[in-house]
Parts: C-alpha cells; structure tokens; sequence
C-alpha cells in the first residue's frame, strides 16, 4: 500500500508538467503543418489506445491515449505515429497528394519537423521571461566573499574579493553563472580569469565531486568549488531585458547540456546522473512541495531539453527525420522506404536502450 502514495504524490505532478510540455511540442508540428497546407489526422497525448478524444471541423482527432509518455501527430500520408510514409503514397491523387506531409518541399517538410523543438524553447523563453518581469532574476554578485578551507578553490588560490569574469572562455556576470558551469564540470580542470586589486588572474581549479542532499533528501552528485558570492537578490527585468536573459539563459543550459552528453558519451562522465521516467516522476513530485516558483523552473528546464532531445540525430525523434531531410537535400531524392524503416528500427532499439537504462537508474536507487 505504501507504493500507492506515489500515484497522487509523485506521479501526478509528473504527468501535469509532461502532459503540457507534450502538448506545446505538438501544436508547433500541428501550426507549421497547417500553415503548410498539410492535413493533420489524429492529435494525441499519450500513446495506445484512445480513452476519450473528439473530431474537430477538419476532420483533426483530438484525443488521450493510454500511456502518456509522450504523444504524436499522425499526418496525411504517414503509415504510424514515427512518420514513417505509408507504403501505398505513390498511388496517392494530385489532390491528396497536395495536403500529404510527404510530398511538400524538404524545407517545408523540414520546418515542421523543427516546428516541435522550437514550440518547447519558445515555451521555456516565454515562462523564463514572465518570471524575470514578475518575480524577478536571481543575482549573487561574482565577488568572492568566502572561500572554504582546504576545498578546490584555496587550492588554486582564489582570494576573498576576487571578481570572477569568466570560466573557459564564458563570460561571468552574475555568480549563479559560475554555479551552473561548475556544478556540471566535477574533476575537470577549469581556467578561471579574475580581477583581484584592478589586475586580470588566470587561475586553474578543478572542482571537487561531491554529494549533496537537498532538504527532501534527494542525492545529487555534483563539482564544487567551495567559494560564495554576494547576497542573492532577484532583480526585475523590462519586457525586453527578460527576453534576452530569457534567452541566454536557454543558450547557457542547451550548452550545458550537450556539454554532459558528449562527456557521457566519451566515457569521460559516468551516466548515473541519467534519470528516466521514475526519476523525473519524483523530481516533480518533490519540486511541487517546494512552491510555484520550483515548478515553474522545472517545467522550464524539462521543456529545454525536451525540444533539444528531440533534436537529436536519432531516427523516430524529430532530428532522426531532419537528418533523412539534410540528406535528401543532398543527393536530390528521398532515402528509400526501405532504408527509412531500417533507419526507424534501429532508433526504436537506441531508444529503448536508452530507456531501460535511465529507468534501471532510477530503480538502483531506490533499491
């Protein structure tokens, strides 16, 4: 019994902050697709079969299908979910070949393929930058005020008063900059500039891996420094400003990102950090404890790498079908059918691998 607790507890938030990302992913497929003149048969939330949905005016099927790990808009001319085209397109009429996915121009096929990705930035963009005009963005001063003992930091030989102005070539200006690049970069040795008494430092520190746990006692393993900057204080932005904080701040975590991926990748960092679906179910449960504020950062940064992930190179996700584009582009004709499904099972197999993995994660610490 004490497994049903999570459903009410861990589960729902999830499914509410999924449920809307998914959404959002979908109707930028759905909009570009329209404006493009293609015709969009079923709008689903969710996968499997259909608990309730309803017929638009265009014939559209709205609907919420069993497993809501995701959902599909399932365009004129596709065989599946996946976009694969249907093998009976050739025979298709003039006419409805003119309202067919398949046979628009590769770079309108190509735009609402991105439409998915773009809709989730734009979302993040959209969230980040109510919340720097309503709330306000959370400022610490780059100067050092503390600098532990024996950690990384008075190894290298940072002072108290220093001014960080930027690590690895990216530029500090606030100190939650620097939070954001050391966190993800434990063992890795940085090169850190300074200002100390009007004169530019390098220093070279690496930060320490340490283990944290928050105060809903989830463990997370991240670099540390052992230095602290100025008070934090959350400083409102005009409409403007929010947009271009809103906006380098997606830079800052999309390079992050793809920064972890790569280093997964390598073998240079271990892939435990990976979290799937039970994982991101608990952080929503705990983060909806923390207050709107949490959730809305979470949604945020769930939203970012939702469309980045999609962006991916891997057949079956958005970037698997920009790739058959680019080179369709290339050679002056589709890949074949046949080389498009092979494509499409060995990304269901890199998919589900990846699944088992996250989701094997998740179970190892629980257990």
């Amino acid at each position: 019994m004490e497994y049903l607790s999570w459903i009410p507890e861990y589960l729902v938030p999830f499914l509410i902050i999924i449920t809307i990302l998914v959404f959002v992913h979908e109707m930028g497929h759905y909009l570009i697709a329209k404006r493009y003149g293609v015709k969009v048969e079923v709008f689903s939330i969710g996968f499997g079969r259909e608990l309730f949905g309803w017929n638009d005016k265009s014939g559209t099927r709205w609907k919420f299908s069993l497993i809501p790990m995701g959902g599909y808009v399932k365009m004129f001319g596709d065989a599946d979910p996946a976009s694969t085209p249907s093998k009976s397109i050739k025979k298709l009429t003039p006419q409805e070949r003119a309202c067919s996915l398949h046979y628009k121009s590769v770079g309108q096929r190509s735009a609402i393929l991105f439409g998915g990705p773009l809709a989730n930035f734009i979302f993040a963009i959209f969230l980040m930058s109510a919340m720097f005009m309503s709330i306000g963005q959370p400022y610490s001063s780059p100067v050092i005020t503390d600098v532990v003992s024996s950690s990384a930091a008075e190894i290298s030989g940072m002072k108290i008063g220093d001014r960080l102005l930027s690590v690895d070539g990216r530029k500090i200006g606030r100190f939650e900059d620097l939070q954001m690049i050391v966190q993800s970069s434990p063992n890795k040795k940085l090169k850190v500039v300074v200002n100390r008494n009007g004169q530019e430092r390098l220093i070279y520190a690496s930060p320490q891996l340490v283990s944290r746990v928050d105060n809903l006692g989830n463990e997370t393993k991240i670099g540390v420094l052992g230095i602290k900057g100025g008070k934090k204080e959350f400083i409102k932005r005009g409409f403007s400003a929010a947009i271009f904080y809103s906006c380098l701040e997606t830079y800052r975590i999309v390079e992050l990102t793809l920064a972890y991926v790569g280093e997964m990748i390598l073998g240079s960092r271990s892939g435990e950090e990976l979290a799937g679906p039970l994982g991101i179910a608990k952080i929503s449960g705990d983060t909806f404890k923390q207050g709107f504020v949490s959730i809305l950062w979470l949604s945020i940064i769930i939203s970012i790498n939702l469309g980045l992930i999609n962006l991916f190179p891997i057949p079956l996700l958005d970037g698997g079908h920009l790739l058959f584009y680019a080179i369709e582009a290339i050679r002056g004709k589709a890949l074949s059918l046949k080389t498009q499904e092979i494509g499409f099972k060995i990304g269901l197999i890199l998919l589900f691998s990846l699944m088992f993995y996250a989701t094997w994660n998740d179970l190892s610490k629980v257990f």
